[in-house]
């Protein structure tokens, strides 16, 4: 049985190790060891023990992926640890750890430091014939120009053949939710080797893991084609979200629903994935990845006149989304919301599942703090809100208690809530569906209330 370790159990490590650990041969057997490794941190330490207990580290609505993991654990083949020693032992290395986007007095860098760091650990204990995988979202030319060459220099210290390692790229494309382990296993792969040898042994490999059969592997030409195929995906979807703010501005402004107008507009095949207004844009991909091109272009090419205009625009429209909220509540309010409470309906950044990582919500309660009001959270999916160093609401409160109630975050849970139930007859208050949260039934419950009401992208 091969040994897998996945470097890494955030979002993405701790699902991949799910992933791989699940794999079977024709009698049952599971074909792999898998050793899910993190830093020996404080939140290090709690997702290993989590995952020791059978526990998914992460809140997710996706059902397969908690008994999966529990059923790996059981059986053995599914262990996690901060021991870099286990290095030693494997076959395959997957590294799924975060490289970092700095801002330094407004000039955005990529913290590629505590990456190669990470890169080094492996390349110092990792023996000879060892694949590794980088899944992780990388600047383009990474693995070319630094990881392979950082695994070159370690080998020839370590008096290791240097050409006995094997280094592929493989963006992953996991979509946290209900579908969450298998937007791993039952989706397009995407892969390519620092050489021949590099990509086909990791085809091997994910054939092994991934349903193929059904979602095509695609190998691209080099690492540094793999590396920009991710980033070109998420800056077309961020491009994308900034493109249609400025039509929801002006569906507002002059009385129509815009959401009704992309319905229509979806309907064509080649504009089936256009993207609606909302409350912004957060995560770790859409807000950071736009950038990585332009900075790979000068800090690892040394190239210029790559600036990218329209990926960096579509990070500063996006960044400044949760704002057009709180200002329309300004005016609501003739400018001022000093005193008002307000409840936040969602802190996660996307709808059903529990990542607060850039936020949109964190923007806004921050802007909000400063105007003099007092704000709430509430998320179904998030029991501590580490960014803000507070905990959230679990169950629905009384809406007594608030002037305002801001649907930022569609969660399912939202679109179950009996407005007749929860609204007083007596209660005025001020409800602001930000990102298309609300039914239509919902709306006319709202209509038959005292409340008032505004959204973005509806007239």
């Amino acid at each position: 049985m091969k040994t897998v370790i996945v470097q890494g159990l955030g979002f993405v490590g701790a699902a991949m190790s799910v992933a791989v650990a699940i794999v079977k041969d024709s009698k049952n057997i599971p074909l792999f060891s898998v050793i899910g490794l993190d830093q020996p941190t404080n939140s290090g330490k709690e997702r290993i023990d989590k995952i020791n207990l059978g526990i998914f580290p992460f809140k997710t609505n996706d059902r397969k992926l908690d008994s999966c993991l529990k059923e790996c654990v059981q059986s053995g083949n599914l262990v996690a640890t901060d021991d870099k020693g286990s290095y030693e032992k494997a076959d395959v290395v997957i590294v799924s750890i975060n490289c970092d986007l700095l801002d330094n007095d407004g000039v955005s860098s990529i913290d590629l430091d505590r990456f190669k760091c990470s890169v080094k650990d492996i390349a110092d204990h990792v023996t000879e014939d060892t694949l590794i995988i980088i899944e992780s979202t990388v600047p383009p030319g990474t693995c070319e120009k630094i990881i392979n060459p950082l695994f070159h220099n370690t080998f020839v210290k370590r008096g290791l053949d240097p050409d006995s390692v094997y280094i592929a790229h493989s963006y992953e494309r996991v979509m946290p939710g209900e579908n969450y382990l298998n937007s791993i296993t039952n989706y397009w792969r995407v892969y390519a080797g620092i050489n021949e040898r590099s990509a086909d042994k990791c085809e091997e490999f994910l054939v092994q893991v991934i349903n193929a059969s059904d979602y095509p592997l695609s190998r691209l030409g080099s690492t540094t084609a793999s590396e920009i195929g991710k980033l070109l995906e998420n800056s077309y979807r961020a491009t994308n979200i900034a493109f249609i703010e400025e039509w929801g501005r002006f569906a507002e402004s002059v009385g129509v629903d815009i959401y009704e107008v992309i319905e229509a507009v979806r309907k064509r095949s080649t504009h089936s994935n256009i993207r609606q207004p909302g409350f912004g844009v957060g995560g770790y991909c859409l807000t950071k990845d736009p950038l990585f091109a332009k900075i790979a272009a000068k800090e690892i090419f040394g190239l210029g006149g790559h600036d990218f205009p329209f990926s960096s625009k579509a990070v500063e429209v996006n960044k400044k989304m949760p704002l057009i909220t709180l200002e329309k509540i300004k005016t609501y309010y003739n400018g001022s919301i000093t005193g008002k409470k307000i409840l936040i309906m969602g802190v996660s950044y996307k709808q059903d599942i529990g990542d607060t990582r850039y936020s949109p919500s964190e923007t806004f309660y921050h802007e909000t703090i400063k105007a003099g009001a007092e704000i709430t959270g509430y998320d179904p999916m998030v029991e501590y809100w580490e960014e803000i160093d507070t905990k959230v609401l679990n169950d629905l409160p009384p809406i007594n208690e608030y002037d305002i109630v801001v649907f930022a975050v569609p969660h399912r849970e939202f679109r179950d809530i009996d407005f007749r139930l929860w609204i007083p007859n007596s209660k005025e208050c001020l409800i602001f569906d930000a990102n298309n949260v609300l039914t239509k039934k919902q709306l006319l419950d709202i209509a038959r209330t005292k409340c008032g009401y505004l959204s973005i992208g509806r007239g």
